[in-house]
C-alpha cells in the first residue's frame, strides 16, 4: 500500500503518485477496494530514482533510464552519456559563475573611484571586465 511503501523507501505519497504518473514506477495493482499494490521491485527502483535525483537527473531523464532496463537492456551507456553531458553544462555554469564573481568583486573594488555621469549606475556602466560574459 501507498503508506508503507512511502515510509519504507522515505518518498512522500505525492512523489510516489507522481513517479506512477511520469511512467518510472509501473502502474501499481489494486486491491478490490482501491488501494495500490506495488511490485516487488518498486523500493529498489525508488532507491535509484532518489539517488539519480541527488545527482542532478531530470525525471524526463530517469524515465527513459528505467524504460531502457525494462526492455532488458543495460542502461549503462545511456547513463554514462548523460553523466558526461550534465558534467560538461555544470562544468560550463561554474565557469560562467566564475566570471560573475570577478565581476562583482571587480565591481567592489573599483566602486569609490566611480564619479562619472551615467545613465543609471556608473559603477556598472564603466566597469570594464576582462572576461566579458557571452
Amino acid at each position: 500500500m501507498i503508506g508503507e511503501v512511502a515510509a519504507r523507501s522515505g518518498v512522500s505519497r505525492k512523489a510516489l503518485r507522481l513517479y506512477e504518473a511520469a511512467g518510472i514506477l509501473p502502474a501499481p495493482g489494486r486491491t478490490a477496494s482501491g488501494y495500490r499494490i506495488y511490485r516487488e521491485d518498486t523500493l529498489e527502483i525508488l532507491a535509484f530514482v532518489t539517488q539519480a535525483r541527488r545527482l542532478g537527473f531530470h525525471l524526463d531523464e530517469i524515465k527513459e533510464i528505467v524504460a531502457i532496463r525494462r526492455s532488458g537492456r543495460v542502461p549503462c551507456p545511456h547513463v554514462l552519456d548523460l553523466v558526461d553531458r550534465k558534467l560538461r553544462e555544470i562544468e560550463r555554469t561554474l565557469a560562467d559563475l566564475d566570471r560573475v564573481r570577478h565581476g562583482l568583486r571587480t565591481l567592489l573594488r573599483s566602486r569609490r573611484s566611480r564619479r562619472r555621469p551615467a545613465v543609471v549606475c556608473p559603477h556598472i556602466e564603466h566597469l570594464k571586465l576582462v572576461n566579458e560574459r557571452r
